[in-house]
């Protein structure tokens, strides 16, 4: 998921209908550049080279999402497919941040089997945390403290000063931080061959 302004700008951008590296590509209805997906970054025409800032990037269940904000509205072809079985990460599934010009991975499965990894990706200091089909990662700094966090379900506790956070907002709801947000580390999800094509030098994640 990437911010769609260029210079300001906002742009409209469609399917383009070719596979760039096994990934989908955009193209801007303006210039006409076709942009790779992962990357978010055009690779021909009039803005090849140019970058689109990655966003933070929530990937949950329907029903969760539903929890956390009953007045949602969603874009949708086929109504039916939300009433679907559950759909679980396939093991070969990583969390991918990138941040500050440095990326790194993580296998889902790794990050679950703890419930919350406390960790540093260019010096900064993140932690990710994964559950069924849902994860979230932040940099784990507030009040310019670095945080060490451990997991209680869905709330994360943080051992330097014993708040209790929610993790789908990484909001402090108890304790003397209450009220303190973390700040939200740009990422996406991907199979570990395609974060491998994209990112051939980004460091994965070993427990």
């Amino acid at each position: 998921m990437h911010d769609r302004r260029i210079d300001g700008e906002t742009q409209v951008f469609g399917n383009a209908g070719a596979l760039f590296m096994n990934a989908m590509t955009w193209y801007d209805h303006e210039t006409r550049s076709i942009w790779s997906q992962p990357w978010g970054r055009a690779i021909q025409g009039p803005l090849k080279g140019t970058e689109l800032k990655l966003l933070p990037f929530q990937l949950t269940t329907w029903g969760q999402w539903k929890h956390e904000y009953p007045e949602s509205m969603v874009m949708i072809n086929d109504v039916n497919r939300l009433l679907g079985g559950r759909q679980r990460f396939d093991s070969r599934f990583v969390i991918g941040l990138v941040i500050a010009g440095h990326e790194k991975a993580y296998y889902i499965e790794d990050v679950q089997e703890v419930g919350v990894l406390n960790d540093e990706i260019g010096g900064l200091p993140v932690l990710v945390w994964a559950r069924e089909n849902n994860f979230h990662a932040y940099i784990r700094v507030a009040n310019e403290r670095m945080l060490t966090f451990h997991s209680e379900g869905d709330r994360l506790v943080d051992e330097e000063t014993g708040s209790v956070w929610d993790v789908s907002r990484g909001l402090a709801i108890d304790g003397p931080l209450k009220g303190v947000s973390l700040q939200s580390v740009p990422s996406m999800s991907s199979y570990d061959w395609a974060w491998h094509d994209f990112y051939p030098d980004a460091e994965i994640y070993q427990p």
